[in-house]
């Protein structure tokens, strides 16, 4: 190295005052996308919009290309900002129907139930919360609400619903459970007005609805509630319709099977009791991950995945199969029949098809996310 090339430390100053800018130029953009939201609150522009999204990203991969800088970089960085960026558009937004005068929250205290107390309060509704210490006033409350939503466990749901009077006609009656049959039918029973069910597809921890899911059943009256689903897309949720029976069975695989699996192997690792310590300092970034979401499960309220897992009627037969089909696979281990095995994997990645091949592209940036974030002493 010639005298004249610069030292670590010379070089270690410039990375810091480059650092630095991208700060400050951080800064500056949160400042502008500040000013983008409350545009959109004015004017009833939905927070995420997709086209725009792909778009910026194209061009800035392109640039990136063009300069010499990995374009999966320029996104990786990029998709970090704008997530930053949707939550400081987070803070008000429009109202898609000004004449709704009061929403009822039966269980707005609750987590999930704070989530949407806080949003239709941001976009200028007036919401009232009913706690079952509230019910002697629940007449009155209930007397003039245009919307009424009922957040609370899954084993109470029907009970509640099937306690609701002094309804208004015109009222919207909602739900936000994970169980949609039973509280589907309890609420076309109970109420002759507007009824429609939700399930958020996310839990309380979430810093937005943008890119979230909200499943939607129908029920009476869609034209009446059109408004509170457009309310949900100008919170940046994406909607999926479906039937309530339809959306309990792929429930069943979605959430019971992948939760009842996680409980079964978190409970196996504690009766086996190894070193959990040794377990994460020896994982893979790929096992890492695996722990990490079966542990998120018991950093949990137990009863709300026992409610999930118990109340699904589609759930035990399902879950019985499973445990069928593990014991088959257990066998061709214990006969050591690695042919069929390989059969079998061959059989279930031809079904995957190419979405196995995303699964793989999907789980590399995850994975990379995991050792960026994995420290050591």
């Amino acid at each position: 190295m010639s005298d004249d090339s610069p030292s670590i430390e010379q070089l270690r100053q410039q990375i810091d005052a480059l650092d630095s800018q991208m700060v400050e130029i951080l800064a500056k953009r949160a400042e502008v996308t500040r000013q983008i939201g409350i545009y959109k609150s004015k004017v009833g522009l939905p927070v995420y919009v997709p086209s725009r999204e792909a778009e910026l990203l194209a061009t800035r991969r392109q640039q990136g290309e063009q300069r010499g800088v990995s374009p999966d970089l320029v996104e990786d960085i990029l998709r970090r900002v704008m997530r930053e960026s949707y939550q400081t558009q987070n803070e008000q937004y429009v109202c898609t129907n000004p004449a709704v005068k009061n929403i009822v929250v039966i269980g707005g205290a609750g987590a999930l139930g704070k989530v949407f107390v806080q949003m239709f309060r941001r976009s200028g509704y007036h919401v009232s919360i009913l706690e079952k210490n509230d019910w002697a006033k629940a007449p009155d409350m209930l007397a003039n609400a245009a919307l009424v939503i009922v957040s609370v466990p899954i084993a109470i749901t029907e009970t509640i619903i099937n306690q609701l009077q002094h309804l208004p006609h015109d009222c919207i009656l909602a739900d936000i459970t994970s169980i949609k049959q039973k509280p589907y039918q309890a609420m076309m029973d109970r109420h002759q007005g507007p009824v429609v069910g939700l399930h958020p597809m996310f839990g309380p921890d979430v810093s937005s609805l943008v890119k979230q899911v909200v499943v939607v059943c129908h029920g009476k009256q869609p034209d009446a509630y059109q408004w509170l689903l457009e309310q949900m897309k100008i919170w940046g949720a994406s909607l999926y319709e479906t039937t309530a029976q339809e959306h309990d069975q792929a429930m069943a695989f979605i959430q019971v099977m992948r939760h009842f699996s996680s409980f079964v192997y978190g409970n196996h690792l504690r009766q086996e009791n190894p070193d959990l310590q040794q377990l994460i300092a020896l994982s893979s970034p790929i096992y890492r991950l695996e722990l990490a979401m079966v542990g998120r499960l018991f950093a949990q309220d137990p009863s709300l995945y026992a409610d999930i897992i118990f109340n699904n009627r589609d759930s035990i037969e399902l879950l019985k199969r499973f445990r069928d089909r593990f014991d088959d696979a257990l066998t061709l281990i214990e006969s050591k029949d690695k042919a069929e095995f390989i059969k079998q994997f061959f059989m279930t990645g031809s079904w995957f098809g190419d979405y196995a091949k995303q699964c793989l592209k999907d789980s590399k940036k995850l994975l990379l996310k995991a050792d960026d974030d994995r420290t050591f002493d």
